[in-house]
C-alpha cells in the first residue's frame, strides 16, 4: 500500500543505479590471483577510519589514499594497486533503475547519497552519469561533505538540502549497515539485491508505475 507521506526518494549509487562496485573487487581479485572477499575484508577492518573511510571522507589524497591502501593491504597479507583498482570501480547504469528515477524525478524530490571519492581525472558524462545526475534535486557526497554512510549525520543532510523529515523519505541502498541508521530515523528502507524486486517494492511504497 502507498505511503502518503512520502515527499522524496533517496537513491545510493553503485550497487543502486549502477552495477556494484564489489562486482569490480571480484574481478579484480581473480586478476591478481587475491583471495576471494579479500578487499571487502580489506574495508570492513577498522571500517571507520581506515584508508577508503579516510578516502571517502575528502581526508586523503589519491596518492595519500593508495599509500595507506597498499600498507593496509600488506598487513594483511597481500599486495595490490589502489590506483588501479579504483580506476575499475566505474559500474554500468541499470536502465531499469534509471527509469524508475526519472518516474520518480516528475512526482516527488530526489536525492542521491553517495560514497564516493574525489580522482582529478574522473569525468563520467561519457558513460551516461551526467544525465543521470539531472534527475537528482540534491546530490549528497561523502567527499564534499566530510562524512559518510553509515554516520546518521549525513543522512540529516539529505533532508536538510531537501526540505523534509526523515518519515517523508524512501531510501534504496544496497548494504544494511547503510539501511539501518535511515531506517532507525524513521525513513523507508528498501535493500536492494534484485533491482526488479526493489522496484517493486518502491512502487508500492509511492503508488505509481516506475517501470
Amino acid at each position: 500500500m502507498a505511503n502518503p507521506n512520502i515527499k522524496a526518494v533517496l537513491w545510493d549509487f553503485g550497487g543502486v543505479l549502477t552495477t556494484s562496485p564489489f562486482d569490480a573487487f571480484s574481478a579484480y581479485e581473480i586478476e591478481k590471483g587475491l583471495p576471494a572477499g579479500a578487499i571487502r575484508k580489506l574495508n570492513a577492518t577498522n571500517s571507520d577510519d581506515n584508508a577508503w573511510a579516510r578516502f571517502e571522507r575528502g581526508q586523503a589524497t589519491v596518492e595519500e589514499f593508495a599509500t595507506l591502501f597498499e600498507k593496509e593491504a600488506r598487513v594483511a597479507g597481500f599486495e595490490l594497486d589502489a590506483v588501479e583498482l579504483i580506476s575499475g570501480l566505474t559500474g554500468e547504469l541499470r536502465p531499469s533503475m534509471v527509469e524508475a528515477l526519472r518516474r520518480c524525478h516528475t512526482r516527488l524530490k530526489t536525492g542521491l547519497l553517495t560514497n564516493n571519492f574525489n580522482v582529478a581525472d574522473d569525468s563520467r558524462s561519457g558513460d551516461g552519469y551526467g544525465a543521470v545526475l539531472e534527475l537528482f534535486d540534491a546530490v549528497v557526497q561523502s567527499s564534499v561533505s566530510g562524512c559518510r554512510k553509515p554516520d546518521p549525520r549525513f543522512y540529516k543532510i539529505a533532508c536538510e538540502t531537501l526540505d523534509i523529515e526523515p518519515d517523508q523519505a524512501v531510501f534504496l541502498d544496497d548494504l544494511g549497515v547503510n539501511l539501518k541508521p535511515a531506517r532507525q530515523m524513521g525513513m523507508t528502507t528498501i535493500k536492494v539485491v534484485d533491482p526488479d524486486v526493489a522496484i517493486a517494492e518502491l512502487e508500492k511504497v509511492v503508488g505509481f508505475p516506475l517501470t
